[in-house]
C-alpha cells in the first residue's frame, strides 16, 4: 500500500467507528448530513467526468452546475440528475456565473473546469467567497495570471483546501516509482526525455455561432483561451518531469509549428524543447496535437544506475542497474487516440482521478486542507518556459520569464455575448 492507501484506510475506519466530526466552519452541514456539496464551474467534457467521479469516488454531491452556454448547462443536468437532482436555483448561466456560484450558500466547494484564460479570475472568487475549490490545470495562460495565483493561494492558506489538477501525482505506480527514485535508484540523474503525443481533439462545427463564440465553444484551439498545447495538455509531463527533479528548470531552448493542424486556430500542432534543470541535467520534450486516432505519452529518465520509464500505458518501471522494479498491473495495450480528451484514463493511471477525487474530499472532511497553489503556478511557468523559448527560437531563463510579467489579453468581452 502507498501512504496514500493507509491514510485512507485510517480516515474510513474513523468514519464508520462514529469517529469522524465535521467542524461547521469547514463544511456546511450536519454529522448527520456531512456529504460535501461541490459546484461544477464549465460543463464540458472532463468537468463532467471528473465531478461525476467526486460524486462516486467521494462520496460528494454535485450541487450546483454553472456554464457559459445554456446546452452544456441543461446536458448536465439532466445527467446529475440521474445522480442526485440539482435544484434549479443552482444553475447558473453566462458570464457572472462564478459569481454567483461563489455566492451561493448551498455548496462547501467548487470545482473549475472552464477555458485556462479564465482560472485566475474564477478561482479568486471562489477563495474570496471562503469556498474550497478544485482547479483544472493550467492555473494559468501567462506569468502575470500564474503570479497572481501564487497569491490567492496565500489567501487561502491554512483557511481552504485548494487543489490543481495534477492526478497523475496520486496514481499509486507514478507514487512508488518516484519514491523509489528519489531514493536513489537510478544513481545520479543525468537526462531524461519525456514525450506526448495526441491526435487532433475534434470539436462540433456550431455552424450558426460568431467568431467569438466560436471562439469559446473551441477554446482547445485558442493559444491565448488555452495557453497553447504545451501548457494546456503537456503540462502534465513536465509537471511529471518536475516531481522527479524535485524542482523546476532554469532555462529552455525550443522549436515548434503549426505544420499539419487543419483547425481554424492559432494553437501549434508540435513542440520540441530541451529544458536544463539544477546540476545541468537536460531533459527534452517533444510533443503532438495533430492526425487522427494516436495518443502516447512518457517520461524516461536515465541515470548512472538505471533507467526509468512512466507510460500513461505500458511497463512502467526502473530498468537496468541494482534496483530494477516493474508495477505489477502494468499492461502492454496502448489507448486509444480519444484517451486523453475527457480523462476517462486506463492503466497505469486507472486510479489517478480517483484517488484524487478522494484526496481533495477528504481534506476538506478532516480539515487536513491542501494547498496546491504555488505547485500549479510553477508547473505552469515551467511549461510556460519551453512555449517561450519555442516561440522566440532562443534560449530563455527561468528569471528572465518571469521579469517579463507576460499578460495577455482575450479581446472578448463576454458581457456583449448575453
Amino acid at each position: 500500500m502507498t501512504q496514500s492507501d493507509v491514510g485512507r484506510r485510517k480516515f474510513l475506519k474513523a468514519a464508520g467507528t462514529g469517529l469522524l466530526l465535521l467542524r461547521p466552519e469547514l463544511v456546511h452541514g450536519t454529522p448527520a448530513n456531512s456529504t460535501v456539496r461541490v459546484g461544477l464551474l464549465g460543463c464540458g467534457g472532463r468537468g463532467t467526468e471528473v465531478a461525476t467521479g467526486m460524486v462516486k469516488n467521494a462520496g460528494a454531491r454535485i450541487a450546483a452546475l454553472g456554464d457559459m452556454f445554456e446546452d452544456q448547462l441543461t446536458r448536465a443536468k439532466a445527467h446529475f440528475d440521474t445522480l442526485a437532482p440539482v435544484d434549479s436555483s443552482q444553475l447558473f448561466q453566462g458570464p457572472h456565473a462564478y459569481e454567483k456560484m461563489a455566492a451561493s450558500k448551498e455548496i462547501d466547494a467548487v470545482y473549475i473546469a472552464t477555458p485556462p484564460y479564465y482560472h485566475p479570475e474564477h478561482l479568486a472568487a471562489v477563495v474570496a467567497a471562503g469556498k474550497h475549490v478544485y482547479c483544472e490545470k493550467p492555473v494559468g495562460v501567462d506569468v502575470a495570471s500564474a503570479k497572481r495565483v501564487m497569491a490567492i493561494g496565500k489567501q487561502a492558506e491554512g483557511k481552504l483546501s485548494l487543489d490543481v489538477g495534477f492526478q497523475i501525482r496520486q496514481a499509486p505506480p507514478y507514487v512508488e516509482l518516484v519514491r523509489r527514485i528519489h531514493e536513489g535508484a537510478l544513481g545520479e540523474i543525468t537526462c531524461g526525455a519525456a514525450h506526448y503525443f495526441a491526435s487532433f481533439i475534434d470539436r462540433p462545427a456550431w455552424p450558426n455561432a460568431s467568431p467569438t463564440m466560436l471562439r469559446l465553444r473551441n477554446w482547445i484551439y485558442d493559444r491565448v483561451l488555452s495557453g497553447d498545447i504545451i501548457v494546456e495538455q503537456n503540462i502534465h509531463v513536465v509537471d511529471i518531469c518536475n516531481w522527479i527533479m524535485k524542482g523546476r528548470p532554469v532555462k529552455a531552448v525550443g522549436s515548434g509549428g503549426r505544420k499539419g493542424r487543419t483547425d481554424p486556430g492559432n494553437n501549434y500542432s508540435h513542440f520540441n524543447v530541451v529544458f536544463t534543470y539544477p546540476n545541468d541535467v537536460h531533459v527534452s520534450l517533444s510533443s503532438i496535437q495533430f492526425g487522427k486516432d494516436y495518443f502516447d505519452a512518457n517520461e524516461k529518465f536515465f541515470g548512472t544506475n538505471g533507467v526509468s520509464e512512466s507510460p500513461y500505458s505500458g511497463r512502467l518501471g526502473i530498468f537496468g542497474g541494482d534496483s530494477p522494479w516493474t508495477f505489477g498491473a502494468s499492461a502492454q495495450q496502448a489507448p486509444s487516440g480519444g484517451f486523453s480528451a475527457t480523462g476517462a484514463f486506463s492503466d497505469n493511471l486507472a486510479q489517478a482521478d480517483p484517488e484524487k477525487q478522494r484526496s481533495w474530499i477528504e481534506s476538506i472532511k478532516t480539515g487536513q486542507f491542501h494547498n496546491q497553489a504555488h505547485l500549479g503556478a510553477e508547473s505552469a511557468l515551467s511549461a510556460m518556459l519551453g512555449r517561450t523559448a519555442a516561440y522566440t527560437g532562443r534560449a530563455v531563463t527561468w528569471d528572465e520569464l518571469l521579469a517579463s510579467n507576460e499578460k495577455w489579453e482575450s479581446g472578448i468581452e463576454l458581457e456583449k455575448l448575453v
